[in-house]
């Protein structure tokens, strides 16, 4: 259920990439409780040309390590689960080698009925 859009600049090797994407999973299947295999994560590299982002923003400074998390799912959980996704995303990505303060993370939720994973049928509705 949930749809994960990982952003960043080009440059970045092979595994680090798949570490960013195997650790937001791991993060949503700890926290959110996400089902095994409902795993839809896709990445997105930039050129310096299409990557704009301020230098610092509410006290947090990012630079061209800054990678953004955009996360669709269904509406629902407490303001508690979203700051522990927040904290578990942070800490997988830090050991993947990104710095704390370059983890942007931006949560989208939405009605069930929103969805289709194929067959062009609304399965949650």
């Amino acid at each position: 259920m949930p749809l994960v859009r990982i952003s960043l600049l080009k440059g970045h090797n092979e595994a680090v990439k798949h570490a960013m994407c195997e650790g937001v999973y791991d993060a949503m299947r700890e926290v959110f409780n996400v089902p095994e295999d409902d795993k839809f994560v896709v990445m997105h590299e930039h050129g310096k040309a299409e990557f704009s982002y301020a230098k610092s923003y509410l006290g947090v400074a990012h630079d061209d390590g800054l990678v953004i998390v955009q996360i669709t799912c269904n509406e629902g959980r407490s303001l508690e689960m979203k700051k522990a996704l927040y904290a578990s995303i942070a800490d997988k990505f830090e050991a993947a080698g990104v710095a704390r303060n370059n983890v942007f993370i931006s949560l989208v939720e939405v009605k069930k009925e929103n969805w289709s994973f194929g067959d062009g049928i609304a399965q949650y509705a």
